[in-house]
């Protein structure tokens, strides 16, 4: 097993930033009046997933690690919600949104097998 001896190193990690740049992208081409708000929405919470994975590796305490990847799995939550929002509003493809919502559920689900890993090793 290799050691992890950055946030770099995790797989987890390393999927949100794929995700977090698709979502740039994707919010790129909304309409000049959705940038201001959905887009920079999108932008954010898409952002904030690597950015919490990496802040609570960081740190020096698993209490405040957990609490960043908690973070980081709500805002994956958010970014659901606003793809899902620019779907019905037709400024994001059905295939985008499928796509984008299932790396954040497995982004999700990976940040909860750390969780439990990093609780068990307490």
């Amino acid at each position: 097993m290799t050691k992890i001896t950055s946030f770099r190193d995790l797989l987890v990690w390393q999927k949100s930033i794929d995700l977090a740049v698709r979502c740039h992208f994707v919010a790129r081409g909304f309409p000049r009046q959705e940038q201001a708000v959905l887009g920079y929405q999108l932008r954010k919470s898409a952002l904030s997933m690597p950015s919490n994975v990496a802040e609570g590796f960081s740190r020096h305490s698993t209490a405040s690690y957990i609490q960043h990847l908690w973070t980081a799995h709500a805002s994956g939550a958010e970014l659901e919600s606003q793809l899902l929002v620019g779907r019905k509003i037709d400024i994001v493809s059905e295939a985008d949104a499928e796509a984008l919502i299932a790396n954040a559920q497995e982004i999700g689900r990976m940040l909860n097998g750390l969780v439990s890993s990093l609780e068990r090793g307490r």
